[in-house]
This record gives C-alpha cells, structure tokens and sequence, in this order.
C-alpha cells in the first residue's frame, strides 16, 4: 500500500511537469477572434449545464433529504439550514449567471478595447457589509440553538440517559426513580457490567442497562455520552442531534421528541410509495419499507463501524413508563 502511495506522488509530479510544460509553450500563442467567440459560447454552453444540473439536483434528488425533523429543537436546525441554503443558492445562482454570461459578452475582439477601473470604495462596503452583517446573524442563531440544546436547567426536569459507545456496539443506562445515574469508569468493566457503572454510588443502583432506547413523546430527554475505547459519534438524524463520545470524558445534549415511532412510519409510507421507494433490498431480498428511528456512528471507529447502530423507538408517555417499570434495575442484575 505504502509503494502504490510513492508511485501515486511519483506520477501526480511528472503530470504537474507536464502540464506546466505545456502552459509555456503556449506563451508564444495569440488567440484569434474567432477563438475567443468559440471560448464565449463553450462558456455559456457550461452555464446552461451547470443550471440543469442544479435543477435536477433540487428536484430528482430530493428523495435522500431527510424528513420532517422529529424533534422540537431540531426545528431550529432545519430552520438554519433552509436559510443557510437558500441564501448560498441565490448567490451562487447569480454569481455564476454573471461570471458565464460576462465572460461571453467581454469576450476578446480586435475591435473592442477594455476599460480599467482601480477601484469604488462604495462597492467594496457594500460586498463587505451585507456579508458581515448576515454571517453574524446566522452564527447568533446557530449560537442560541447550542445553548438551546447543551444548556439544560433543573426546570425542565428531563429524563437522564447515558449513552455508552465501544468497538461496536451502544449500551444505554435510564436513571432510575432519584433521575440520577451513578458514577460509571472504564476500571469498573467486568463481566456482565459491560458500562463500568460504580455498584458501590447509590444512584447506580435503580439504574437501568438496555440495548434499545425508548423515549417518551412531549419530554424533554438528556442525553449524557461515553466512550469506551476510540472516538465515537453519536448521532441521531431524524431529531437533528449529535455528539462526539469522548475517551474519559462525558459529553451530552437533549432534545424533545415531537412524533412517535408510529406517527413517522405513517408518514414515511405516504412519502416512500410517492417517490417509488416502498420497497427496499436487504441481505434477504426485497422487503416492505418500514421506518425506524436509529442512533449511528458518524466517525469511523475501526473495521465494523458500518455496523454500529442502536434502535430507538418513541411512544406515548403512558406506555413509555410500562416499558420502563418492565427493565430490571442494576442492583437485579449484577449481585
């Protein structure tokens, strides 16, 4: 591997020789008119590509965006990308329109002679302003909606569930009836205590190990993250949250889960059969689609990182509470 590498580099050189090569011999080359007028009209051939190009990716691809945010703050994340979005497409939209159609019109004829201009001092603080003044608005935006997610007050309340990642696989652990979860370190790993969690803190005793998460629909959930071995990401996409998993540290966020399970598999069937995607290809075959929320590894952790994901399911807060009183607590499991 470390050969091919020297002879990728080897080749990459010789071709930036060539090329540059070639760019001198080219020195002692005037272009005609009708070089220019042929370069003109390649030129906006390419813009009406590029806008085709655009379109069909607005349109054709919009099957791979993902829905409908499934929780409250992940609103706010939707929200500034849309504006995010929006405003680059306009600019971009534009920017090109110009640069093509300009390099067109100004393109170089024997009868034509070009204008100089040093400078405007009024163009420069308008192109200079308007940009400032926008990129300090989007980051006072996406600043409020960190604190919105990371700062959360005793008020609030929120179910406590830490989130323990490793090569490869989640584990969860629900803080029991105090809505408080007991010391956890890598030194406490042994047999079936796969989470390091200290038996002798007393708030680990009603804690609650699982391998699926469950959450409550309307209640806001506090999500604290570990890390066994390597950095991890914990991401959960249709709620618009993630969250390095740190080596020997704890890192969290929360959000509030707007749909259940149940409400988004209903929504996703009306959008897949739309779109034509009703059916999907598995190991065994074609299968009926059916939605799932999911949590995913977003850094690439090691050989089996592609298969690293936990099921996550939102109810009704009445049958959240019987799931939860159905889970045996840490003092049950491990004596």
């Amino acid at each position: 591997m470390l050969a091919l590498f020297y002879i990728f580099i080897a080749v990459a050189i010789g071709v930036s020789f060539w090329q540059i090569t070639r760019i001198m011999n080219f020195r002692s080359v005037i272009a005609t008119d009708k070089d220019n007028d042929t370069q003109g009209k390649i030129a906006i051939g390419f813009l009406v590509f590029l806008y085709a190009m655009m379109i069909y990716c607005l349109i054709g691809m919009n099957v791979y965006l993902l829905p409908e945010s499934a929780s409250i703050e992940g609103e706010h994340d939707d929200n500034l990308f849309d504006i995010t979005f929006w405003l680059i497409g306009i600019v971009q939209f534009a920017m090109q329109f110009l640069i093509f159609w300009f390099s067109y019109k100004y393109r170089g004829r024997k009868d034509k002679k070009a204008l100089f201009f040093a400078d405007s001092h009024k163009l420069e603080l308008i192109w200079t302003t308007i940009p400032a003044i926008t990129i300090v608005l989007l980051i006072g935006y996406g600043l409020w909606q960190w604190n919105n997610v990371m700062s959360i007050g005793d008020e609030e309340n929120p179910i406590v569930i830490e989130v323990y990642s490793q090569q490869f696989r989640w584990d969860a652990r629900y803080a029991g009836e105090d809505n408080e979860l007991g010391l956890g370190n890598v030194n406490f790993i042994k047999g079936i205590n796969t989470m390091g969690v200290d038996m002798s803190d007393p708030n680990s005793k009603d804690d609650k190990q699982v391998t699926e998460l469950y959450l409550p629909k309307g209640k806001k959930v506090l999500f604290k993250f570990r890390s066994q071995d390597v950095l991890h990401s914990a991401y959960m996409p249709h709620f618009r949250a993630q969250m390095n998993c740190v080596p020997g540290m704890v890192t969290q966020f929360a959000f509030t889960p707007k749909y259940t399970t149940e409400e988004m598999r209903q929504n996703s069937e009306v959008i897949a059969k739309t779109k034509g995607i009703n059916r999907i290809r598995t190991a065994k075959g074609e299968e009926p689609y059916e939605f799932n929320y999911l949590l995913l590894c977003n850094k690439i952790c090691g050989a089996s990182h592609y298969n690293m994901q936990m099921k996550i399911t939102v109810v009704e807060e009445a049958e959240y509470r019987k799931w939860l009183s159905e889970q045996k607590t840490l003092a049950q499991v491990i004596k």
